[in-house]
């Protein structure tokens, strides 16, 4: 201590007075008392060391009293509504802000992410042996020979649907005699049809075309083989191949009033090759039973068959051709 001050004392020669807009020397008797005050002020005590830790609270919290306390008086004084004190009761108090702004993600890091992603789908979908739609047009597997287009080919097809759609609407087992009475009683509610039917896969029905800005397709009939998103490919009864644009187009299909699956699927096993050999014989369609038809407006229907099940449909007016 002596030391440090006898090199203040040395040091000092100058001091810059408040108020004179000059520097003055410094007298001899003025860094005395400069000096003594300062060991004075050292003399007096011990001094506090900030770096000392709290001493330890057992499972207490630290709680910081003020008569104005930060938080309350900050947030009163900047809010721009009238009444404060409810905006920091409502807003503030007892509650846990975040007062840091969260960092945002890169650019770069996101299409990275969305690049892994796309890799990793597409790796999937390659283990799993699944064709893109590029791969499938290559390969022709949508592609029939005339041979190969035969309405009666596809019947079978259209007997699995008709199972399909008897499953996924819940219909009830045809009863021994055909009365009205259970006619309507058989009838699903239109809301749970309508809602279930957007979503169902077409593939196996059979389509008509009943309006269409085109007037050569109206009165084309046939079982759809593939769905597209604007278009259906069918096989009419006349064994042609038809391509159909959704758009300004308007079809009409039936699904069955009665399920047609049988009662007993054990049953149905054993029934399966007695089937398959009279299945050239069976040649019945949804129109040779007691059947629902609807009307589907191709323009609000421009959709792939997955992308349909995914899907939330909002009610709208149909707009007519």
């Amino acid at each position: 201590m002596p030391t440090f001050l006898m090199s203040l004392k040395d040091v000092v020669r100058t001091v810059n007075l408040p108020g004179s807009g000059r520097d003055q020397l410094c007298t001899r008797s003025a860094a005395e008392e400069i000096i003594s005050t300062f060991r004075s002020t050292m003399s007096s005590g011990p001094a506090p060391d900030i770096y000392t830790a709290l001493p330890p609270i057992n499972n207490q919290r630290i709680k910081f009293t003020s008569s104005t306390p930060f938080t309350p008086t900050f947030v009163k004084s900047t809010a721009l509504a009238s009444d404060r004190d409810h905006v920091y009761t409502s807003r503030v108090q007892g509650r846990q802000i975040l007062l840091d702004n969260p960092l945002r993600e890169s650019r770069t890091k996101k299409e990275r992410e969305a690049r892994k992603a796309r890799q990793a789908t597409e790796k999937a979908k390659v283990s799993a042996g699944i064709l893109s739609r590029k791969e499938a047009k290559q390969k022709g597997l949508w592609k029939l020979a005339r041979s190969e287009t035969k309405f009666n080919s596809f019947i079978a097809l259209h007997q699995l649907w008709l199972g399909y759609m008897s499953e996924l609407m819940g219909l009830d087992r045809p009863p021994l005699q055909h009365d009205l009475r259970h006619c309507e009683r058989a009838m699903p509610p239109a809301a749970g049809m309508h809602a279930k039917l957007v979503k169902a896969d077409f593939h196996g029905s059979i389509i008509t075309v009943r309006r269409s800005k085109n007037p050569c397709l109206v009165g084309l009939s046939g079982i759809v083989i593939h769905e597209t998103e604007n278009a259906f490919k069918i096989v009419t009864r006349k064994d042609q191949l038809k391509m159909i644009p959704k758009p300004h187009s308007v079809f009409s299909f039936a699904i069955p009033l009665y399920s047609t699956t049988p009662a007993d699927p054990a049953s149905a096993l054993t029934q399966d090759s007695g089937q398959a050999s009279s299945a050239t014989s069976n040649q019945t369609t949804v129109f040779d039973q007691p059947h629902i038809e609807f009307e589907l407006h191709g323009n609000q229907f421009c959709f792939r068959s997955a992308d349909r099940a995914n899907r939330k449909f909002k009610h709208k007016e149909s707009i007519e051709l």
